[in-house]
């Protein structure tokens, strides 16, 4: 009866086993499945950000007071500086040119972040789930440049 019921226990454990394997294999498959048809549903979206900022509404003012800023610390520059030796000149254009980039960088941050909430919303209202920049990508994509063009000219 012993030896019964250590065959008893034997094969229960084998099932178990076979059970939890099958279950662990069923589970992986379903897993599996599923990520390919979400990758399958998913969209993936381009945009050329070099054609959407060239054709910016706010980039045409930005770049005229950038030329208006860039001929007016020219002007500094060769006022202060003639009195000044090679070393003193060289470090206030140094200086003069920080500025210059610094007033470049506020000027473009926020024509930026209109083109990157331009792109969000294009994405939402078209199911996008990632967009990345056109020049990355060598195959595919939906092409959302037009609509974010449209979409900063609101």
């Amino acid at each position: 009866m012993i030896k019964l019921q250590q065959k008893q226990v034997k094969i229960i454990s084998i099932l178990i086993a076979v059970v939890f394997v099958g279950s662990v294999v069923a589970l992986a498959l379903t897993q599996s499945g599923s990520g390919i048809a979400s990758a399958a549903t998913s969209s993936v979206g381009v945009v050329d950000y070099r054609q959407v900022g060239s054709q910016h509404p706010q980039l045409a003012a930005a770049n005229a007071e950038m030329q208006k800023a860039s001929q007016e610390a020219q002007a500094d520059f060769e006022a202060k500086s003639a009195n000044m030796n090679d070393q003193e000149k060289s470090d206030y254009y140094q200086q003069t040119m920080q500025r210059l980039q610094q007033k470049n960088e506020e000027l473009m941050e926020p024509i930026e972040k209109s083109i990157q909430d331009a792109v969000k919303a294009v994405a939402e209202k078209k199911g996008l789930s990632v967009v990345i920049e056109k020049g990355a990508v060598v195959y595919g994509g939906q092409d959302i440049t037009q609509d974010v063009v449209k979409q900063l000219s609101k």
